[in-house]
C-alpha cells in the first residue's frame, strides 16, 4: 500500500508544468491574467509573495524542481489565481484534453 502511495505522489509531481507564466493563469471568474493590466499587477504582487514560500519551507530551493512549482501553484491558488484547465498539466497533451470534458 505504501508503495502505491509513493508511486501516486511521484506521478502527480511529474505532471506539474511551469508555474510562473501569467498566460497560464486565470482568476476564478475565468478571465485570463494577461488580458488585463490590473490583474497582471495583482498577479505580480501575489507572485512576489509566493516565491519566498515556494523557495522555503513548502517547496524547494531549486526553482526548476517539481516541488517548487507545486508549492508556487498552491500559493497562487490561495490568492485566487488558478491554472487554465487544458494548459495546467502536460498529461492533457497525452490524453487529448480528456480531462477537460
Amino acid at each position: 500500500m505504501r508503495y502505491l502511495a509513493c508511486i501516486g505522489v511521484v506521478l502527480s509531481l511529474a505532471c506539474v508544468s511551469a508555474a510562473e507564466a501569467p498566460s497560464n493563469y486565470q482568476v476564478y471568474g475565468g478571465v485570463r491574467v494577461d488580458s488585463d493590466p490590473v490583474l497582471l499587477r495583482k498577479y505580480d504582487h501575489a507572485l512576489r509573495r509566493c516565491q519566498p514560500e515556494a523557495l522555503g519551507y513548502r517547496g524547494s530551493p531549486d526553482t526548476t524542481s517539481l516541488l517548487y512549482n507545486a508549492a508556487l501553484r498552491g500559493c497562487l491558488y490561495r490568492y485566487s489565481f488558478t491554472d487554465r484547465g487544458a494548459y495546467a498539466y502536460p498529461a492533457t497533451r497525452i490524453f487529448d484534453h480528456f480531462f477537460d470534458r
